[in-house]
């Protein structure tokens, strides 16, 4: 763990991601940086489940599940109190109104740039 990232060890994670590869990478950085990884999903309807029935700090959130928009996910997370930053090679101008100023991730990513935005998220 860098000691940047100390500020950030012990946080809870969710984690919904549809691609293996950037879900393991997503993983393999969090775990790095000290955070626990409680959760992840791959598929809408189970990311919707773990969103409203886990108990994290806070969510990174793929804005297209295998061509879903997780937007429902996202205000079931909101609904909950739940923070969370949204992770897409999009861009922000993807993002609907009222979530369009939350932290994003963008695509492809950098530990530094992931824990930067996983503090901007949980401020």
């Amino acid at each position: 763990m860098t000691s940047a990232a100390h500020d950030l060890a012990g946080r809870r994670v969710l984690v919904i991601e549809d691609e293996s590869m950037v879900m393991m990478l997503l993983q393999d950085m969090l775990e790095a940086i000290g955070c626990v990884v409680v959760g992840s999903a791959s598929r809408l309807q189970e990311a919707i489940e773990k969103a409203r029935s886990l108990t994290f700090d806070v969510a990174i959130l793929d804005v297209n599940l295998d061509g879903e928009r997780t937007f429902p996910i996202a205000e079931a997370l909101a609904e909950r109190g739940v923070r969370f930053a949204f992770a897409t090679g999009y861009g922000v101008g993807s993002l609907p109104p009222g979530f369009d100023a939350r932290p994003v991730l963008q695509k492809p990513f950098q530990q530094q740039e992931l824990e930067r935005v996983l503090r901007a998220a949980l401020a």
